[in-house]
């Protein structure tokens, strides 16, 4: 990692008067320097810094992990219409992290996020408005969220596009859309878009193609997923899907499968 070259501001004007380049060397410097940098300008006010120091604080970086830390500094971040830190904080009251439960909280911070723009608070908003968690359940309505989200260029929006075509959700069933959409998730690097845009390639009988993508999809996908689509792999006809299905349950721990 690179040495921290910028100097600690001194007020929160200064913050304000730094350069995206000058904000990616600090991101991109010694983990530890750049901590107590991030640390320091969360301090002075400014929402960015707060929002960033949340994600280190939630990941380890360059500091222990303090999840309640990191939810303290999202919220900061949120009241002052931060969109990272208002999705984060919906992110945080999602999954307990750092705060207790509540969906409702989390599905109001998501949807502040995707009326600012930002595509995954769109993403994340539409997802609860899929599963009806804190909101009632609206397919239609989330499907227009995935498509705003998607039009930002966001994978993961684009996959889920996929699956409504794919089961004709709200939509009229049209696999053609969905083989787009899933083509669109998997090239934006979605794993799930990747496994879904695999087999219908191999539907469509371009199997080497539909191995191309099968072997990236490890590369990114979770633990709970390789799981799930390496035994699923492993009921295909085709001997090399088995193989590459095999190969992703070998990678996991038996921690990882218990």
């Amino acid at each position: 990692m690179r040495p921290l070259t910028i100097d600690l501001p001194l007020s929160k004007e200064d913050l304000d008067r730094l350069t995206p380049a000058e904000w990616q060397t600090v991101i991109g410097s010694n983990p530890c320097d750049a901590a107590q940098w991030m640390t320091h300008s969360a301090a002075l006010g400014n929402a960015n810094a707060q929002t960033v120091l949340g994600q280190w604080l939630l990941d380890g970086h360059g500091q222990e992990r303090a999840p309640q830390q990191a939810f303290a500094w999202f919220l900061k971040a949120a009241t002052q219409g931060q969109p990272m830190g208002m999705n984060m904080a919906g992110r945080c009251f999602e999954n307990g992290w750092g705060t207790e439960l509540d969906n409702f909280v989390a599905a109001n911070w998501y949807r502040q996020a995707a009326h600012k723009g930002l595509d995954a608070g769109m993403y994340n908003y539409a997802n609860v408005l899929a599963a009806g968690k804190g909101v009632a359940q609206n397919h239609a309505h989330a499907l227009e969220w995935y498509r705003r989200a998607a039009d930002l260029g966001h994978a993961k929006s684009m996959t889920k596009i996929g699956r409504y075509y794919e089961d004709g959700l709200v939509v009229a069933r049209d696999l053609d859309a969905a083989f787009f959409s899933y083509g669109e998730g998997a090239q934006g690097g979605d794993f799930r878009g990747q496994f879904n845009y695999a087999g219908m390639l191999a539907a469509r009988g371009r199997m080497e193609e539909a191995l191309h993508w099968l072997r990236k999809v490890p590369l990114t996908a979770t633990t709970g997923y390789r799981f799930q689509a390496g035994k699923e792999l492993l009921q295909s006809p085709h001997p090399a899907f088995q193989a590459i299905g095999q190969q992703m349950l070998d990678s996991l721990t038996p921690a990882a499968v218990a």
